[in-house]
C-alpha cells in the first residue's frame, strides 16, 4: 500500500502571512488540528506546519495577541515530508522515528498534494498497527542532555 492510497488530498493549508485568526478558521472549517504552511499561492512547496497546540503555546500562553500574528510568527518550520509513492510502511516509520501525528504529503515536484493523519491510519491498517504508531509517535522524548 502506497502513502497515496490512505492520504487525505488536497488539505486546506495557508501561506506564511496568513493572520492567526484565518488559520483557526480553517481549523474550524476542515476540522482539523494543523494546518500545511506553504511557501506562496502559487509554489505549493511546504515550508512549514502551524497546529492548535502552536496557536496556544507559542501566543496565548506568551501573553501575546494571535489576532496580531501570522502563521510564519508560530508556525513549525522544516516540515518533514514523504513522497506520494513511498510505501505506507516508511511513513509510519517517518511518524514513529519523529514523534509527529501527521505527515505532510508531497508530489514529484515537491507541491504539496496530501496528509497522513493517524485517523487516516486507523482508517486503512489493523488496529494493532495503528496502536504501535499511536504509542511510538506518544513516547515522552528523552530529556536533552546536550555535548559531552
Amino acid at each position: 500500500m502506497k502513502v497515496k492510497d490512505i492520504m487525505t488530498v488536497d488539505p486546506a493549508c495557508c501561506v506564511p502571512d496568513t493572520d492567526l485568526g484565518e488559520v483557526a478558521r480553517l481549523m474550524v472549517e476542515h476540522d482539523c488540528g494543523e494546518i500545511p504552511v506553504v511557501q506562496s499561492n502559487g509554489v505549493m512547496k511546504p515550508v512549514g506546519v502551524i497546529t492548535d497546540r502552536d496557536i496556544v503555546c507559542r501566543t496565548v500562553a506568551q501573553q501575546l495577541n494571535p489576532l496580531d500574528m501570522t502563521a510564519a510568527d508560530c508556525m513549525t518550520q522544516g516540515c518533514i515530508t514523504i513522497a506520494e509513492d513511498e510505501g505506507i510502511d516508511a511513513c509510519l516509520a517517518l511518524l514513529e522515528q519523529n514523534q509527529v501525528r501527521r505527515m505532510l504529503v508531497v508530489d514529484a515536484s515537491g507541491a504539496l498534494c496530501g496528509i497522513v493523519a493517524q485517523a487516516d491510519i486507523a482508517r486503512s491498517m489493523s488496529g494493532r498497527k495503528t496502536a504501535e504508531v499511536v504509542r511510538e509517535v506518544s513516547q515522552p522524548k528523552a530529556p536533552h542532555m546536550g555535548a559531552l
